[in-house]
């Protein structure tokens, strides 16, 4: 890539040093293809490279769109976005969380919906409502080559949607600003008159001149007699492959055979050339890739002949080459994308080859396969030409007009281009970026990513939502490591989160329309001071107990939602923490960008606690204690103005009461002492508990047996376990507390339970005949409600619910339910 070229140059700066999605698009032969490289070579960006094909993601050094976010072939229609459409490794959320561009290349075969299902994967899993998550865009291609295939079927759910099928119409890049570069030198032809003539085909403007010209030559029935390397461009794979097949078997010499090698995972739509190469001496062959080596014998679309085919080797002549080229097989690698995790760059690894010789039969090839390819000579059969572009890629194959040979005259009718095409072209063409607005893109892009940088209101929701989630769960759910969580609330909105938003309108004021704020000395000196001061808060606040929060919750829904606030709360913290220590010696986009990728994908996921000894108010020893306790808790609850429960849990005074803990230490080893709770209460606690055994000269404290709860989701060892004391159901318990004639909302007042949960228990036990389903509904309202419910059995409890009203309660249908599965009943 001459980089000199000022196109080129405009381009790459666009993608370096700014966010805007860039459409680099240009004439064949301009050079798109070779920029692509040199920008995975140099770019400081974190990138992967796609395409919509097998071959051609294999010849960028890439992998293919559906493969990457695993789409599906069929329409992607707007709307119909849905959480169980993904379901990605970990591995692969972190790629994508750390990825700061897509390139795309070959873009005018990825269709408008096709690019909307990237944007709403890159949504989710990055959890922006940015367009494509925040990530910036490369589009690499030309609209005036090959079309995106779109069957009936499926334009008729797609058109109430797109007004074209073509990536342009795209609601989300819609919602962005798109930046079109077309690249104007043309490398492949040097001929200023055939390449003025590609271009009024290109364009849509063939004019009578014009087409006498191309007309010219037209020559019937042209056969190669001097063998001087013709290939045959065809519409239709079926023509290729009889042309070429019919060629080969005029051939007298013996057919060779060579098989390819499969090494790891190589998919069969991906083969760069036959998976069983049948060659024979004479037989006219292109290379499929450019020669490695530094002699650079050979490129990807030069014809040959083979002159002799010996052992495993293979000689070819090409025309105007003075010497033989001997062939050895190639390697074609078929890459991933991972993420290192020392360094977490994004990686390319090897994960199959396929080895072949790099030839391919070459009387005949398809327009469709011939995109990207130059020839010396060929000879075009255009004239059944069925889409749109297809005229254009045929012709601009050739290096020269004197090399192209028409087998039929080219007609007006068989050049097609799509009128929507020709709008967006003109329209981008009419809005060539210049430096000017390229020096505006570099300032408003560092501008927005320090307003990103110091907006914390993300931060802010997410505690929102986790205190809202706790306080509606009632007693269900604990958050263990977090203190109290309106005061933790408070303290990171009015430190942090609101001084945040006043920094953002202070720095809005500083920017210039002119000055990069990297290089605004007063600027620089206030992102230095204000990483000072937000690195302070975090310590001290936030960013010093988060990554200790604990879910503790026996409801599975609850403890899901709750440990995923946790979790998007410690990445959201470990983010913003990084982005603001970005900023203590000025600024670099390079290094911000790096900081906070780094920083999210570095939370590691939180390990279960090996489960702790848990008591039951059974064991307590010391009920003086206990009482002092729950005294101590009214006490607290009243001066706080708060429940019981959020002081703290009965279950974590039951364990105070049993290890009496007389150190700060030992009381912090106790479930549900976290590092808040010490230092809140841990003095007055640690005073109470020294007290008692000081009154009752207790020096050494004798624990009771007692049996240990493991959270359901903990994994389980083989190793042998001790034998343990036989655990009383907890349904015993609600039971023997029901026998006594208290009712469910004194049961669960007195067990700290859910309401819900004590009918559950009850349920449990009528469903085991351990308890008469008459003791809990009157017989002839059990019966009305029985040709309800039964005819419902096996929907969700809401939905039978839903369907019956308030004819009965949700603890009727539970029982009636738990009735029918213990007699089994047939209705």
């Amino acid at each position: 890539m001459n980089i000199s070229n000022p196109l080129l140059k405009l381009a790459d700066e666009f993608v370096r040093d700014t966010g805007c999605n860039i459409f680099l698009t240009g004439k064949a032969g301009t050079g798109k293809t070779t920029f692509l490289h040199n920008i995975k070579k140099k770019s400081p960006k974190r990138m992967i490279v796609t395409a919509p094909t097998g071959v051609a993601a294999i010849n960028a050094g890439g992998v293919t769109l559906h493969s990457f976010f695993q789409m599906p072939f069929g329409p992607f229609v707007p709307g119909s976005e849905g959480e169980g459409r993904h379901k990605f490794s970990r591995d692969k959320v972190n790629l994508i969380k750390s990825l700061d561009l897509l390139v795309i290349d070959e873009i005018s075969m990825v269709r408008a919906d096709l690019l909307d299902g990237v944007d709403s994967v890159l949504r989710r899993y990055r959890r922006s409502n940015l367009p494509f998550g925040g990530v910036q865009l490369l589009l690499i291609g030309d609209l005036h080559q090959l079309a995106p295939v779109v069957k009936d079927s499926d334009w008729r759910l797609l058109q109430n949607h797109y007004d074209s099928p073509y990536f342009f119409s795209s609601n989300s890049l819609r919602q962005t600003e798109l930046i079109a570069i077309e690249l104007q030198h043309i490398y492949r032809q040097a001929d200023q008159h055939f390449i003025e003539l590609l271009n009024r085909v290109r364009d849509n403007r063939l004019d009578p001149a014009t087409l006498q010209a191309l007309n010219r030559r037209h020559i019937e029935d042209f056969v190669d007699e001097k063998n001087l390397g013709y290939i045959t461009l065809c519409t239709h794979n079926s023509s290729a492959d009889a042309i070429n097949n019919a060629r080969l078997r005029t051939l007298t010499p013996k057919t060779h055979r060579f098989d390819a090698e499969i090494e790891g995972e190589f998919p069969e739509h991906s083969y760069p050339t036959a998976l069983t190469l049948e060659l024979k001496t004479d037989a006219q062959v292109m290379f499929v890739r450019n020669d490695a080596s530094p002699e650079k014998r050979f490129f990807n679309g030069k014809i040959g002949k083979i002159t002799r085919i010996k052992d495993d080797r293979i000689w070819i002549k090409c025309p105007d080459d003075d010497e033989e080229i001997m062939v050895e097989p190639a390697t074609w690698d078929n890459i991933e994308y991972t993420l290192n995790e020392e360094t977490l760059e994004i990686t390319e690894n090897k994960v199959g080859a396929f080895i072949q010789y790099p030839l391919k039969l070459a009387w005949a090839i398809t327009i469709h396969k011939s995109q990207g390819l130059t020839f010396d000579r060929a000879i075009i059969d255009a004239q059944a030409a069925f889409a749109h572009g297809q005229v254009y890629v045929a012709l601009s194959r050739c290096r020269t007009l004197e090399g192209m040979v028409l087998s039929s005259p080219l007609a007006a009718r068989a050049v097609k281009t799509d009128s929507t095409v020709k709008r967006f072209v003109e329209e981008a063409g009419a809005n060539v970026p210049t430096e000017t607005q390229l020096a505006a893109a570099k300032i408003r892009y560092q501008q927005r990513l320090l307003l990103e940088c110091f907006d914390f209101q993300r931060l802010q929701g997410l505690l929102a939502r986790l205190i809202s989630t706790v306080e509606r769960s009632g007693e269900l759910v604990r958050i263990t490591g977090a203190g109290n969580l309106r005061d933790l609330q408070a303290k990171t909105v009015n430190e942090i989160c609101s001084v945040g938003t006043n920094f953002g309108r202070q720095l809005q004021g500083m920017f210039a329309d002119t000055v990069p704020p990297a290089e605004d000395g007063a600027i620089r000196e206030r992102l230095q001071k204000a990483s000072a001061y937000f690195q302070e808060k975090f310590a001290a606040g936030i960013g010093e107990v988060v990554d200790a929060f604990q879910v503790e919750t026996d409801n599975k829904e609850i403890r899901k939602k709750a440990k995923n606030l946790c979790k998007w709360l410690q990445e959201e913290t470990a983010v913003k923490l990084a982005a603001v220590r970005c900023c203590e010696s000025g600024f670099s986009t390079a290094e911000y960008l790096r900081a906070i990728s780094s920083a999210e994908i570095s939370v590691a996921p939180k390990k279960e606690k090996p489960p702790a000894i848990t008591y039951s108010e059974a064991d307590v020893g010391h009920p003086d204690l206990f009482l002092a306790l729950k005294e101590w808790r009214s006490r607290k609850a009243k001066e706080e103005n708060v429940a019981h429960f959020q002081v703290m849990h009965q279950k974590t005074l039951i364990q105070i009461a049993v290890n009496l803990p007389d150190t700060i230490p030992a009381l912090t080893k106790l479930k549900g002492i976290g590092k808040i709770l010490a230092e809140k209460y841990g003095e007055e606690l640690v005073t109470l508990v020294t007290e008692y055994r000081a009154k009752n000269d207790i020096q050494e404290v004798i624990l009771p047996t007692a049996t240990t709860k493991e959270p359901e989701d903990h994994k389980k060892t083989n190793e042998p376990k001790a034998a343990k004391e036989p655990k009383i159901p907890t349904r015993f318990l609600t039971l023997e507390l029901f026998n006594q004639g208290l009712t469910i909302a004194q049961i669960a007042e007195k067990r700290e339970f859910a309401f819900t949960t004590i009918e559950n228990h009850l349920a449990q036990c009528i469903e085991m005949g351990e308890l008469p389903v008459d003791r809990m509904i009157a017989p002839e309202k059990r019966q009305s409600l029985e040709h309800l419910i039964l005819p419902l059995q096996g929907q969700k409890l809401s939905e039978i619910k839903e369907a019956l009203g308030d004819s009965c309660t949700y603890g009727e249908i539970r029982y009636i339910l738990a009735h029918h599965r213990h007699h089994r009943i047939s209705y």
